[in-house]
Formats: C-alpha cells, structure tokens, sequence
C-alpha cells in the first residue's frame, strides 16, 4: 500500500469536512472530483456558487457532492466579521476592515473552521504561504502548549532504500526562517511528534548541517549543536542527533565514516534543517530531481489543521494533503 493509498484509509475511519477556498483553480476542482470519489472527507468550497460550478461542468469534473457556500451571502458572514472585529481589534483592527476581509475566502473559511463548521482548511495553490497561514494565526492562533508553530513536507522518494521505505519528513520547509537554537529544538520535537501522527512510526530524527559532529567549527554549526542538546533534554526519549550532514544522516556507510557512535546516523527519516532556506531547496530538490511526492508544507502546532500547498502543486499533490489534513483533524479529538 502506498503513503497515500494508507492516509486515505485511515482519513474513511472517522469522516473529516475539509474546506478548500481557491475553489476556482481548476486543480483544486480537479482534487475535489477525486475526493469525493474516493469518499474520504467531505470538502466545503468557497466561491461563486455559479463560476465554480461552470468550471467543473467545462472541465467533465463531478463536484456535485460539494457544499459550496458565497460569503456574500451567507447567513453567518455579519457574525463573521464582528467576531473577526473582536478578535483583532486590541491590534488596530476595524470593523469596516473586518468586513472586507471576510469576503476573502482564506479569511472566512478560517472563520467557519473556528466556528467548528468545518475540521481543517487547505490552501495555496493560488495563494503565497503568508497569505494561508497569516489569517490561521490571525484566527485560529496555536494549540495549547504550543512554543512554536512550524512547518514540515511529507518526502515519498521512489525506489528508495534510506528513511522509511523511502518516506521522510523536512522540516521547516515553509515558516521559520532562521530559527535560533531554541526554536530549532522545538520544530525537531513537534516534528518528531508529526511522523509519529502521519507516518505511525518510531521518529529517527537528524539535525542537518555541512558539519557532522564537529568536523567544522562555527556560529551556524554551534546553533544546530545546541539544539540538538535542547531537545534532548527537553525529550529524553526521542531518537535525535546531530549535527550531522546529510549524507551521513541518511546512508549508512557514510554514517559508519562520519559518525560512529551515533545511533541515528545512517537511520534518519526526520531531517531538520538549520533555516528555511535550506529547508525550501531541500525538498523541492527532491521533489524534482529525485521525481519524489512531496505532500506540504503540513503545519503544526496550529489550534486546528490548516495546510499549505505549493503554488507549483498537481491535483493529485492536493488529494494527499486533504488526506493528511483529515488524519490531523481526528487526531485532534
């Protein structure tokens, strides 16, 4: 069974409502045509009741079983915008931008998510990661406890004999942009905590650098060393190391070269990767160039599920991460 054929399995245990608000992109039709045959959620679209369907019915795409709801005319899109009002006033928000606002279809499908008319929310196809995850924080904010809101991207490489069965988790690949060590502990533990969740296995984590283990000394190196400490310390009983590079992670001869005391090296199917920018070339490499799936970025540490896409996304790309959305959404329960 493939990654997504096993989360869409588990997303038909417990039915999810996923909204999609660019509902006149013709990939997240498409997506929505496929969900709803594969019957694993149930998907909200946001838009022009009329132009949606129009495009569907140009397209041969059945989206009949969607619910499509126009915020200009929904019967909750006053209480919307007051609630709106509230939550962002003590921030200089008004109440005329308020309504505005919740005529954007991010904005009030994150309102209806809020409002628990729906379990999660996907976007960004068509839209930047700001513009999907500024309205999540705006509204839905970050689950208890949380320090830290990240990102990660599900990697399913073909033919590959390193991670797990070819599956690995990157991370963050679409939020933090230089976290300092501290933070950098905490993604490495939420992101532990999401392989457990999506993959349902053991989380080997490695902490990405160009030093493995001190074989080069600097400022940028320190920062991966230290949190790596911090996360140990902070969860004793997480597999992690580093720092380490990459190909010591992930290929063990390397790994008995590199790194031979450790016990994640040559093992790794978490990597955490020192910046976003490193993060951002990382998986979209092997996206491409290794012609791997690539399901994200997937957040975590969000109230509720909302997920990004990249802009460069298949309709298919957009299947998997509704998917994964509905499997973070019972796991919230």
């Amino acid at each position: 069974m493939s990654f997504v054929q096993d989360i869409v399995s588990r997303a038909k245990q417990e039915i999810k409502t996923i909204i999609l608000p660019e509902a006149t992109d013709i990939r997240t039709l498409k997506a929505t045509d496929i969900i709803l045959k594969e019957e694993f959620c149930k998907i909200i679209l946001i838009g022009n009741k009329e132009e949606i369907l129009n495009l569907a019915k140009e397209n041969n795409l059945d989206i009949s079983k969607a619910e499509i709801v126009e915020p200009n005319k929904s019967e909750d899109y006053e209480k919307y915008a007051n609630d709106f009002y509230e939550l962002r006033k003590h921030k200089g928000m008004t109440i005329e931008k308020a309504k505005e606002l919740m005529f954007d279809p991010v904005f009030f499908g994150m309102m209806m998510v809020k409002q628990g008319k729906a379990d999660g929310l996907v976007s960004g196809a068509a839209h930047s990661t700001a513009d999907t995850l500024r309205p999540a924080l705006q509204i839905l904010k970050t689950a208890p406890g949380t320090k830290l809101v990240s990102t990660f991207a599900v990697m399913v490489v073909p033919n590959c004999e390193f991670g797990e069965d070819g599956v690995f988790l990157f991370s963050d690949c679409g939020l933090n942009r230089n976290p300092n060590s501290e933070e950098l502990s905490e993604i490495a533990i939420s992101t532990s905590k999401s392989f457990r969740q999506i993959i349902g296995k053991e989380p080997k984590v490695a902490m990405l650098s160009y030093s493995t283990m001190g074989s080069a000394k600097a400022e940028e190196v320190d920062k991966v060393r230290i949190a790596t400490e911090l996360a140990k310390e902070k969860s004793p009983e997480l597999l992690i190391d580093g720092e380490m590079q990459f190909d010591a992670a992930i290929v063990p001869n390397v790994a008995k070269l590199k790194a031979p005391k450790s016990n994640i090296a040559g093992k790794a199917n978490t990597l955490i990767f020192p910046d976003l920018q490193a993060g951002n070339i990382g998986y979209k490499l092997v996206e491409r160039l290794a012609k791997a799936e690539a399901y994200g970025p997937i957040c975590q540490g969000m109230a509720k599920p909302v997920n990004d896409l990249s802009r460069g996304c298949k309709a298919e790309d957009i299947v998997g991460v509704v998917a994964i959305t509905c499997v973070q959404a019972q796991n919230k329960l």
